[in-house]
């Protein structure tokens, strides 16, 4: 994979000791999105100190990833609790947080994306006056309940950081328009591209059964999430209807729907999908079991955030089941259409790209815009140069990039 040069004055102005970053996460895509910027941190001992921590706002699905990436966190808050509340998540893990930068006072505090983890992580660092910095910053729906609770987590985020590393040039100009300094922002493109491309360069081989079946078969796999709280209830059952429809529409799919550990959404799906032969309902798979599950589909049903970004880059079109998106690049670009939680809406989109060749050809050879599995190091050169080490990155989607590029 490609790397950016960068080039490092042989005596900081600031100091020779590593920089230390603290990285705060709690969920399971926060760790997905994290994990190549945590093991290229790792990497440059003598550059970087990396202290990692996690609230465990989720504990099962956290777990599998940190298992799966072989991180093992320097500090774990375990505060998970059955059906706890939004406070009680903030409130248990800015408390646990407190003490721990009290101790390590690193020089900047790492967060990602939008979680109650995210926002707090940056709030705790707000109170130590600890410089926060901001991976996959900008996002924006401007609907304050939609998604609930992640669009205000990401508007508070954004107040309370100094350093914002956008994915896009949208997102940066979201941030702008929001009063940011332009200086303040870099364009990285989205660290979830390198974790695809770490883990496709893998030598490891996803035999699950259900994959072979899809081969046995000649079947065209129809791989779906859905979790998100406003997708909860009627909605919820609103797509699973869809899927039935679907099943009795067209005899060659199935449907492989990975099932969140949520009590609210698993019951609502697996009573009403739990006996279809063409319906397959897992527990929730690996990250490394996702990614081959999505390149063996033929289309993509999702609210997943991250998965609106990885599908494109398989080549797979992708349905989200929303009204409103916060990655409307993808939409732009046409690796992704909106198609929200009515079952009309849902089975007629996936009906035409399963019945029409040209247009699922469309969507799948689209240019996915959220990344060149470079975004990591370009976050990395932003840290140093803000420490007076290194030079300022090139933004992602720039020629000057794309020059820098060189082979390890």
């Amino acid at each position: 994979m490609g790397r950016i040069v960068i080039h490092i004055p042989s005596k900081s102005p600031a100091s020779n000791s590593p920089l230390k970053i603290a990285i705060i996460f709690g969920t399971r895509p926060e760790a997905i999105k994290l994990a190549p910027l945590i093991h290229r941190l790792k990497g440059y001992p003598k550059r970087f100190s990396a202290v990692t921590i996690v609230t465990a706002q989720h504990r099962a699905m956290l777990d599998q990833v940190l298992e799966l990436f072989s991180i093992q966190p320097d500090y774990d808050l375990h505060i998970i609790k059955p059906r706890q509340t939004l406070s009680q998540i903030a409130a248990n893990a800015i408390t646990g947080l407190d003490s721990i930068l009290r101790k390590e006072e690193p020089d900047y505090v790492v967060v990602q994306g939008d979680t109650s983890t995210t926002f707090i992580g940056a709030l705790a660092a707000f109170y130590h006056k600890i410089s926060v910095a901001h991976v996959e910053a900008g996002l924006r729906t401007r609907q304050k309940y939609y998604p609930f609770p992640e669009e205000i987590n990401r508007h508070l985020t954004t107040v309370l950081s100094d350093f914002h590393f956008a994915p896009t040039s949208e997102s940066r100009q979201n941030l702008l328009d929001e009063g940011i300094p332009p200086d303040k922002v870099w364009v990285t493109g989205n660290t979830v591209i390198d974790t695809l491309q770490d883990v496709l360069c893998w030598k490891k081989k996803c035999d699950h059964p259900v994959l072979e079946r899809v081969a046995r078969e000649k079947l065209r796999a129809i791989f779906v999430t859905s979790h998100l709280r406003e997708n909860q209830g009627k909605p919820q059952a609103q797509i699973c209807s869809a899927l039935l429809e679907l099943t009795e529409r067209f005899r060659d799919i199935l449907i492989v729907f990975p099932v969140h550990l949520s009590p609210a959404v698993r019951d609502v799906v697996l009573p009403r999908l739990g006996q279809h032969n063409r319906i397959i309902l897992l527990d929730p798979i690996d990250y490394f079991e996702t990614i081959h599950f999505m390149k063996a589909s033929y289309l993509v049903l999702t609210d997943s955030g991250g998965i609106q970004e990885e599908a494109p880059a398989l080549g797979k079109p992708v349905l989200v089941l929303r009204d409103a998106t916060e990655r409307p690049e993808g939409v732009v670009a046409g690796t992704a259409r909106l198609v929200g939680t009515k079952t009309s809406n849902i089975t007629h989109a996936v009906s035409e790209l399963l019945s029409d060749f040209g247009i699922y050809r469309k969507m799948s050879e689209a240019i996915n815009p959220y990344g060149d599995g470079m975004a990591s190091e370009r976050i990395l050169q932003a840290l140093e140069f803000l420490a007076g080490r290194a030079s300022s990155p090139e933004p992602f989607g720039s020629v000057s990039a794309q020059v820098n590029q060189v082979t390890p």
